[in-house]
């Protein structure tokens, strides 16, 4: 698709189309094929495993495909060989083919400063000893490895024992892959060998080719983008991929674009489509890519949004875990959400509104999802604080 300009609008759908919203979700259960094309859609899957509602990252998939069996999911990605565990954008569910092109990182991982292992006498023992044991025994938890005292923590240090350290530091290298994950969420680790199909694990890519496929695959998962955009998709250096950007330009993957209102130059996907609309609504999970680097989605959705988990409760000003809700087009409200397993409900904490200029279709589209989330997270009911105009009307619509 060739274009000069884009209006706000059309950016957003070309957006949104990108990311797998141009089409309505299943009619039935979603199976691999749509976790496969959910996949290479995106490109990456972050990974984050704070509960309050959902781990987030599974709450990517049910943005788009409704509700899935979690089980079946998991066993696809873990199960499949299509898949792998990746430090991508952050620590990422990502396509096995991804797993050659991210090799020049794994080469070169260098220990934090701060990284405990630094300061283990005998670390390269230690370490050495880990790999053999995976080695003879097959895959390993950090349970599994011999418990050796760290040195002491300091506040604020992540609370990871020494074999954790060295096994993460393993898949870091390259050494080890993620074979699965445990009900406890723990990583499982073995030899990628007995992971990643061989075709992926023996294909050798120049570094500068690997990135510029990372830069294209960025591309094609955000529609229409700037470089900064691009760059933060695989955590990549804006300077360092300039002049790939260019390269794709020059092979016809990228074309240079003007989007009203955006005061940086843009890309266009050559994958990229142009919706007439955006169909249904969706919650999206604070680690969606739709909204995950915070500029994009001011300049897209003019959606400021900041996580307040970590914000005195005293100083938040949308809640504790505030989810961004997307009707057509447009974030048209943000919604405070907890999944109460005790007394099985699903709590509106607190509710905002946005760019909805029609709350009834908002609050009805809201509360459609609402009771949606709610069967699928196996809840009983839905409880709304009601402590604004919207709230009181989704109070009435969900019968809360």
């Amino acid at each position: 698709m060739m274009r000069k300009k884009l209006s706000l609008a059309a950016a957003r759908r070309v957006a949104l189309a990108a990311q797998g919203f141009d089409r309505r979700r299943p009619d039935g259960t979603p199976d691999k094929r749509h976790y496969r094309r959910l996949i290479n859609t995106l490109g990456l899957l972050q990974l984050d495993y704070v509960n309050v509602l959902i781990p987030a990252h599974f709450l990517i998939p049910w943005s788009r495909l409704g509700p899935y069996d979690r089980a079946a999911f998991e066993r696809y990605v873990y199960g499949s060989g299509e898949c792998t565990e990746q430090w991508a954008h952050e620590a990422s569910i990502v396509p096995a083919d991804a797993w050659p092109l991210l090799e020049y990182r794994r080469r070169n991982y260098a220990m934090h400063k701060n990284n405990p292992l630094r300061k283990l006498k005998n670390r390269s023992s230690y370490l050495d000893a880990a790999l053999r044991q995976v080695e003879a025994e097959g895959a390993v938890t950090a349970n599994d490895l011999p418990q050796v005292k760290g040195p002491k923590r300091k506040p604020g240090d992540w609370h990871r024992s020494i074999p954790r350290w060295a096994l993460e530091y393993h898949f870091a290298t390259g050494a080890l892959a993620v074979a699965d994950r445990l009900p406890n969420f723990q990583r499982v680790y073995d030899l990628p060998e007995r992971v990643i199909p061989r075709e992926h694990i023996d294909l050798a890519i120049d570094e500068v080719d690997a990135m510029r496929e990372l830069v294209r695959r960025a591309a094609s998962a955000l529609g229409v983008a700037t470089t900064q955009d691009i760059a933060d998709y695989f955590r990549m250096s804006a300077r360092d991929i300039t002049p790939l950007i260019d390269d794709l330009v020059e092979a016809g993957q990228l074309s240079s674009v003007e989007v009203e209102s955006w005061a940086e130059p843009a890309w266009l996907s050559v994958d990229a489509t142009v919706p007439r609309q955006i169909p249904g609504q969706s919650l999206l999970s604070p680690f969606d890519p739709v909204v995950w680097f915070r500029p994009r989605a001011l300049r897209l959705f003019d959606f400021h949004y900041r996580i307040e988990i970590y914000v005195p409760a005293g100083k938040r000003k949308w809640g504790y875990y505030v989810l961004p809700f997307r009707l057509g087009d447009q974030i048209v409200a943000r919604v405070d959400l907890k999944a109460d397993r005790h007394n099985s409900e699903l709590q509106v904490l607190a509710l905002h509104e946005e760019t909805c200029t029609h709350p009834p279709t908002c609050v009805d589209a809201l509360s459609r999802e609402l009771h949606g989330l709610q069967q699928w997270l196996g809840l009983e009911t839905i409880k709304v604080s009601r402590h604004n105009a919207i709230s009181r009307r989704l109070a009435t619509a969900v019968g809360s």
